[in-house]
């Protein structure tokens, strides 16, 4: 599959969800996204950035901001072709394609037991002069959360790397097999 055949494929199959995806597929829609954002960014800053200068005293500060919405526009053009593309990756490695989700339901997880851990260590605290941030309760429940955030993409990472699995799947047939 070709660079122009990959984005072709996924623009095409933008909302399917289902069958399976190769690797060149996935990763010359990855390269293309990656490309436009810095296209976007580019366009971004040039267009849209305001800078401020300020002085105080004898230090001058120079801050730039930008809302960024070429990057957002492009962002919510690509994200469901590179959900759908992620999905069907993780099928041709013969996994369910709510894999390709693991990173963001364990940021949702992560917060819950962070507000749940700060709220736990806070109502067995003795007095207000310990940091909730830094109770040994809070710890021990922070510190597992962030090893598994880190780990996680990582892992999501991995398994897109994968080589397809031989054959047919449960998903459909091999892409690499089947012919164009």
């Amino acid at each position: 599959m070709t660079f122009s055949d990959a984005i072709r494929t996924c623009f095409s199959k933008f909302f399917t969800f289902s069958g399976r995806a190769s690797r060149p597929e996935y990763w010359f829609f990855f390269l293309f996204i990656v490309i436009w954002n810095i296209i976007a960014g580019i366009i971004d800053w040039q267009f849209f950035t305001q800078v401020s200068v300020s002085q105080t005293d004898e230090v001058k500060a120079v801050t730039a901001t930008s809302t960024a919405p070429v990057q957002s526009i492009v962002g919510l053009i690509v994200f469901f072709p590179h959900l759908a593309v992620a999905w069907r990756r993780m099928h041709d490695t013969g996994r369910s394609g709510l894999y390709a989700l693991l990173p963001f339901l364990l940021i949702l997880g992560a917060f819950a037991v962070l507000i749940f851990g700060i709220g736990l260590a806070s109502h067995f605290q003795h007095g207000g002069s310990l940091d909730i941030l830094f109770t040994r309760a809070t710890l021990l429940i922070v510190i597992p959360t962030l090893i598994v955030l880190f780990v996680s993409p990582l892992l999501v990472l991995w398994w897109l790397t994968r080589p397809s699995q031989p054959g047919a799947n449960k998903y459909g047939p091999n892409p690499i097999e089947v012919p164009q």
